[in-house]
């Protein structure tokens, strides 16, 4: 029932994307694709998309394979920030997984959310540095969302996770080079089926003073 309500509101916000985007926030509308997929639209401050099937993100690492062709709708980011949003999927074949991505380029990257494996869903977060690692958490029982948190600061990323967006816990903490622009955004990735609908609410991108500066400004005060 749920797929059919997710898969309805999606169609309805395509016919209708061009009114839509004239009222919604404008953070989402001035976002940039890389792998647009068919069928996507923003709705009341939401981005719906069908994610595209045999897509994912991966690098040679376990399995011998790269790929790097999945939806991910991103904005450019330098600096620390803290990055946020409520992912609403529904997830059918093995590896399908919708999440949060920070990224570089195409050997450096960060991707955390919900990934479907073996009938279960679990907290996936898999970092990408010229190879792939990957580090789940599997859940007990399906969950309806999740929010997904990223906190850059230095040269390191903290990803959390929450079911109510009051209590976060740490899921991973990654290395990523700091100083370097930064895209961040939305991913669907469907390796194994053939798509899946997923909704993202409430996805923001808060700036956070960089801490190096604020500690010298703190030591050198007039």
């Amino acid at each position: 029932m749920k797929m059919n309500i997710m898969a309805k509101t999606l169609a309805a916000a395509v016919l209708s994307f061009g009114s839509v985007a004239a009222s919604t926030a404008q953070t989402l509308e001035k976002m940039t694709w890389y792998n647009e997929p068919a069928k996507w639209a923003v709705s009341d401050g939401a981005l719906l998309m069908e994610v595209t099937p045999k897509s994912d993100y991966w690098r040679i690492s376990h399995y011998g394979f790269t790929v790097d062709d999945a939806p991910f709708y991103y904005a450019t980011y330098g600096g620390e920030f803290e990055a946020k949003v409520k992912i609403t999927g529904d997830y059918q074949a093995r590896f399908d997984q919708a999440g949060l991505m920070v990224r570089i380029d195409h050997e450096n990257y960060i991707k955390a959310g919900i990934e479907y494996v073996g009938g279960k869903y679990n907290l996936s977060v898999v970092v990408t540095h010229t190879t792939s690692d990957w580090s789940v958490i599997t859940l007990d029982k399906p969950v309806e969302s999740v929010w997904i948190k990223a906190v850059r600061r230095r040269d390191a990323v903290e990803v959390f996770y929450s079911f109510d967006d009051k209590e976060y816990v740490m899921m991973r903490n990654a290395w990523l080079k700091d100083n370097t622009p930064v895209m961040v955004g939305m991913m669907g990735a469907c390796p194994d089926g053939d798509g899946f609908n997923v909704r993202f609410d409430n996805f923001s991108v808060k700036h956070l003073p960089d801490v190096r500066r604020t500690e010298w400004l703190e030591r050198n005060k007039e």
